[in-house]
């Protein structure tokens, strides 16, 4: 009874974020086609409107936890579902992301995405699309902000390994950035797939920066044991409060 009780009020938490997004983006839109502050604006609104529907609707409170970064850096982040991306970006004051080519297509998130600067690759064809990320970071580096990557490339669920790919490294070492890991828990209680949510703290954890300088192999090393040794320890602080 308990969880076909939180089944329902995740899925009319669901209904209500996806129907405010249409709504902000309606709302926002001229202002975004004018500005891209305007469009910034509109995806800050959203993820404000998200965790505190959250919060309310599902039990499911949130966290950021470290120092989000500022000026131009790289932010590699562990990627568990949607929640971490609402999270990271409403951290920070100007963030962007490199999303698979696919997401231009989806209604308002697509458009909004390339007004805030996005960085769109196709992950079918790996060599072209590192080469074309690169192109495209550097020519939109007059415009300062976090460029925020995940270098697993995709969505993996807590407890599951998968490798870290070259293209942060590359990004780490042809930008000359200073990049600044990410680790979270969101995906013990906002999954991948489903419509159920599970209420608990979720948390994003911005870790200390890793200065310009390091060889690829050392670089994604140490990005990811420092990635997976905090992820755990998130993981391991959430698990004994989760509720069922």
């Amino acid at each position: 009874m308990a969880y076909a009780l939180q089944w329902l009020r995740s899925l009319v938490f669901l209904v209500a974020i996806y129907g405010g997004m249409a709504v902000i983006g309606i709302v926002y839109f001229p202002w975004a086609m004018l500005s891209r502050r305007g469009a910034r604006a509109a995806c800050l609104t959203w993820c404000r409107w998200v965790r505190w529907s959250a919060r309310w609707m599902v039990g499911l409170k949130t966290e950021v936890r470290g120092t989000p970064p500022q000026g131009e850096v790289i932010i590699a982040s562990k990627h568990q579902s949607f929640l971490d991306i609402i999270l990271i970006f409403g951290a920070v004051p100007a963030g962007k992301f490199i999303m698979k080519r696919e997401l231009l297509w989806a209604p308002v998130l697509g458009q909004y995405a390339m007004r805030i600067g996005c960085v769109p690759v196709n992950r079918g064809k790996r060599g072209a699309a590192i080469s074309r990320m690169l192109r495209d970071v550097k020519r939109g580096a007059v415009e300062p902000g976090q460029l925020i990557i995940y270098p697993q490339g995709t969505r993996v669920a807590p407890g599951v390994k998968a490798p870290y790919k070259v293209g942060a490294a590359l990004l780490y070492q042809q930008t000359g950035q200073p990049c600044v890991p990410a680790a979270t828990n969101v995906g013990l209680f906002w999954p991948r797939k489903g419509i159920y949510r599970k209420p608990g703290l979720a948390v994003v954890e911005f870790l200390p920066v890793i200065e310009p300088g390091l060889s690829k192999q050392a670089f994604l090393g140490r990005l990811e044991q420092e990635i997976e040794i905090a992820s755990e320890a998130l993981h391991q602080e959430a698990e004994p409060h989760a509720q069922d």
